[in-house]
């Protein structure tokens, strides 16, 4: 077993658990919300990082929300840009979280395959529990879809290796989040994120699960992520 520490006790552990990578292409951390989710502002009780011998090998971040409320009544279609607005507007109000939604788990490549990410989930679950919350969701990424899949043809399938790490945990399928990330830029800007020029209509991209929609009229590439809600017991 690891040892874990989150960003309230050791704040200088950011960097470090940040430099472990990324899930993805680079261009998933220029969305609008991506710097939502590793601010140090936002319940940094809930960034966890799993340390061998003091060193980082994985890191979890999860942030409480109030849900569900009288305007919220399911789970955003929006999914994790969805769930850092909700945070973020929580914040703002002062209103009382009751759910815990994980946002990520990322195991270092050379500490994969030891249940690791397992152990994460389930510190998640405890701190949430400690917390007096009483749901814990997470907006999973189906990281084998192929771009040009759509995504219930790929849940049918019932294929994904992530997903399918979810349920063995005890994790529900609740819905589809259609659009849970969504990210926008210039052509020159996706250029430097990827590494490619893209051409009006789909372009897959290094990272990506679903296709970048481009205009060269318009200057304009867009990306839309569907990911996956499941629930875990408390």
């Amino acid at each position: 077993m690891l040892r874990i520490e989150d960003l309230a006790a050791r704040p200088e552990l950011r960097v470090p658990a940040l430099q472990l990578g990324f899930v993805g292409g680079e261009f998933l951390g220029q969305g609008l919300t991506a710097g939502l989710a590793s601010s140090r502002r936002i319940a940094p009780e809930f960034f966890l990082v799993l340390l061998d011998d003091d060193v980082p090998v994985a890191r979890a971040a999860a942030i409480p929300v109030a849900f569900p409320t009288p305007e919220r009544t399911e789970l955003p279609d929006h999914g994790w840009d969805g769930a850092l607005v909700w945070a973020a507007e929580d914040h703002l109000d002062g209103r009382a979280p009751t759910t815990l939604v994980a946002l990520e788990v990322y195991v270092a490549e050379s500490a994969r395959g030891q249940g690791i990410a397992a152990q994460a989930l389930v510190e998640l679950q405890n701190r949430a529990r400690r917390a007096g919350l009483s749901r814990l969701v997470v907006p999973v990424r189906p990281t084998g879809k192929p771009p040009l899949e759509s995504i219930v043809d790929y849940l049918g399938r019932g294929t994904d290796p992530w997903l399918r790490s979810h349920e063995r945990l005890g994790g529900k399928f609740r819905k589809i989040a259609p659009f849970a990330m969504t990210v926008t830029g210039t052509l020159a800007q996706w250029a430097q994120w990827t590494g490619i020029r893209l051409e009006d209509g789909h372009t897959v991209v290094p990272g990506g699960i679903a296709p970048v929609l481009a205009s060269t009229e318009q200057d304009l590439g867009v990306y839309v992520e569907p990911n996956v809600w499941y629930e875990h017991p408390l």
